[in-house]
């Protein structure tokens, strides 16, 4: 299966505009109690998210932009999609999209995304499909989860300088 197939030029951001919080308002959020620092959290995460539906409606295939972000972030509600390793999968079935889609963005100092090992994401993958597109989905998962255990992957994609590398570099995944 070529992943290239479903990720588009226009759908890869090589540096995210997201930015983490930075440490002088992260401090005072923890000098306010656990409470404002997860909600500072939760907000750094929906901005991720935000930024990856807009780079999924890039494709052109997206119906509804603001509701695709909303399925992603109730997608999120129910379990991270941050799988540890500075890698999260955001991804979603909704009837927003018309077929299934990738869209690849980066960090390179990495985005706090509530990660299963508690470390700041740098890659993340956001595939969504529409509710029927169960076989690509799920063929496609499993595979982007073993692509990334290899270690020299992570470093790859960050030293990319295109979005154009970057599709190369997945081509034969």
């Amino acid at each position: 299966m070529r992943l290239t197939r479903y990720i588009k030029e226009e759908c890869v951001r090589l540096r995210l505009e997201t930015q983490p919080p930075d440490e002088e308002t992260l401090r005072e959020a923890q000098e306010a109690g656990d409470h404002m620092v997860r909600s500072l959290l939760r907000k750094a995460k929906e901005a991720v998210v935000r930024e990856m539906a807009e780079l999924l409606n890039q494709s052109g295939r997206i119906s509804n932009v603001s509701k695709l972000t909303t399925d992603l972030l109730n997608r999120e509600k129910k379990a991270t999609t941050g799988i540890g390793g500075g890698l999260a999968i955001p991804h979603v079935r909704t009837i927003q999209a018309r077929e299934f889609l990738i869209a690849v963005g980066m960090s390179a100092v990495g985005l706090p995304f509530a990660s299963l090992d508690d470390q700041p994401v740098k890659i993340f993958i956001a595939m969504v499909a529409p509710p029927y597109e169960d076989r690509t989905y799920l063929q496609v998962y499993p595979r982007l989860g073993q692509l990334f255990r290899e270690d020299w992957m992570m470093d790859s994609l960050l030293d990319c300088s295109s979005p154009g590398e970057v599709i190369r570099l997945l081509a034969d995944c």
